[in-house]
């Protein structure tokens, strides 16, 4: 019979290349957040519509980064 091959498969190995885009990802998911915070803060203390508009113009970013991240290949 043959043997099992017990090596183990890591995610990151050094054969794979690093994420180029990982500084830009960073930056959109920084405006996401503090975006999203910035929404949350107005659409409780002040106006909801605001807020909402807010927190919705900051997932426009999030989904950015998603895309960059699905679709860096």
């Amino acid at each position: 019979m043959d043997e099992m091959n017990n090596t183990f498969h890591h995610r990151k190995t050094d054969e794979q290349p690093t994420d180029k885009l990982l500084p830009v990802r960073n930056i959109l998911n920084l405006i996401f957040m503090a975006g999203a915070i910035v929404g949350v803060v107005l659409y409780f203390f002040t106006n909801k519509t605001v807020g909402t508009v807010v927190i919705l113009s900051a997932m426009v970013f999030k989904m950015a980064e998603c895309c960059l991240r699905f679709f860096r290949r």
